[in-house]
């Protein structure tokens, strides 16, 4: 990531040299975490502030299932700005298609895992009844595209183990539908309950083969057509498990540069990743080169995201590559706080008239479409 200094821009230089390349301008905007639920609502945030659960990061203040405002106001900035083939700008929606079920689980004792699909978690959300919806609208205006990154944005298993051994920061957040936290009462840090596909032990590995052949079924119930392109939530994701998602028809693979591969008792194999890159099963990586985080607690507040992601198109364009942006769907989300929509929104507007001013031949893809690029399936 770019930072403002000379370091980090040749940091940003070299790590963008391997993999394919192209004198084409191509952006991608990837927005992960689509279909989620971080925080419920406002109450839910409130009432674990005071029992005093730590809830210090822009997620789980901001971060909630998107609203059918937050889809239409997104939609509005998208369809102001048209790339060099007329198109209007497109982002990548990087979705999972299931929630937890928290009524069946406290009913069964937490003996068995539930969950239900997102279009039957938002009936419970007043202003999210109409999100299936806009979905399909998103996909056929070209606005808001959806790919598959898991079924749940939850490692089940993982959770299932505390709820069961009665952790009591875990149990007191399922009270208030909440599934994700990151640390206990007294400030320690959990285990990873985002990371989906991370396991504990190679026992982890068979539940999860289920946990991908059901969430792809659903993906294409739900939206009509079967994801090509896969981003493993959070990161760590077995590779014996790249052979199924190949017979399911996922021909790319949305990695780090460095990916962490979980091999169970806390071991992790890393391997070097790059655009273009094939694996055993004849699927290529994509990886990220661009971060539009605008309203990350993670940098600096006073960050001007707008110029540093510039400066990183403008590295990868130097490199011939594609500019693939990380923006997660927390920066476009109003729920919980409208202020979190409307700024994520007014930097992502001046964003796209920056590069589209800049860069006048810019062509706005999906992930799938640059996939298709690269595979020489699609000019």
């Amino acid at each position: 990531m770019y930072t403002g200094t000379k370091k980090s821009e040749i940091q940003v230089l070299l790590s963008n040299l391997p993999g394919w390349r192209t004198k084409r301008k191509i952006v991608v905007i990837e927005s992960d975490d689509w279909g989620s639920v971080y925080m419920p609502d406002k109450k839910s945030l409130d009432a674990l502030k005071a029992k005093g659960v730590p809830l210090t990061t822009h997620y789980v203040n901001n971060d909630t299932l998107e609203s059918n405002d937050d889809m239409e106001m997104l939609f509005d900035v998208l369809r102001k700005h048209r790339d060099s083939t007329g198109r209007c700008v497109v982002m990548t929606g990087v979705n999972v298609v299931a929630n937890p079920d928290f009524d069946k689980i406290r009913a069964n004792g937490f003996t068995k895992y539930e969950y239900e699909l997102f279009p039957e978690t938002a009936k419970r959300f007043p202003g999210s009844k109409r999100i299936h919806e806009l979905w399909q609208q998103g996909i056929r205006e070209r606005l808001l595209v959806p790919v598959f990154h898991g079924r749940e944005h939850l490692n089940v298993q993982r959770w299932m183990r505390l709820l069961q051994q009665g952790n009591e920061t875990v149990r007191l957040a399922f009270d208030y539908g909440v599934s994700t936290l990151s640390r206990d009462m007294q400030g320690q840090q959990l285990p990873d309950l985002r990371a989906a596909f991370d396991i504990d032990t190679v026992e982890d590995l068979p539940y999860l083969r289920e946990v991908i052949s059901s969430g792809m079924e659903a993906f294409e119930k739900l939206f009509g057509f079967r994801s090509t392109f896969f981003i493993p939530t959070n990161g760590p994701f077995n590779n014996s498990l790249e052979e199924l998602t190949a017979e399911l028809g996922i021909k790319y693979i949305g990695t780090g540069k460095i990916q962490l591969e979980p091999l169970g008792n806390k071991e992790y194999k890393k391997h070097f990743r790059y655009i273009g890159k094939k694996n055993r099963c004849n699927q290529r990586y994509l990886t990220r080169n661009c971060f539009f985080e605008p309203n990350s607690w993670e940098q600096s507040r006073e960050k001007d995201w707008v110029s540093s992601c510039l400066k990183e198109i403008e590295i990868a364009f130097q490199c011939r590559k594609p500019a693939t942006i990380s923006s997660h769907r927390v920066n476009y989300m109003g729920t919980l706080n409208p202020e979190n929509r409307a700024n994520g929104l007014k930097k992502l507007d001046s964003l796209l008239s920056e590069i589209i001013k800049r860069w006048p031949e810019v062509e706005f893809m999906t992930s799938m479409e640059l996939g298709d690029v690269i595979a020489g399936a699609k000019r």
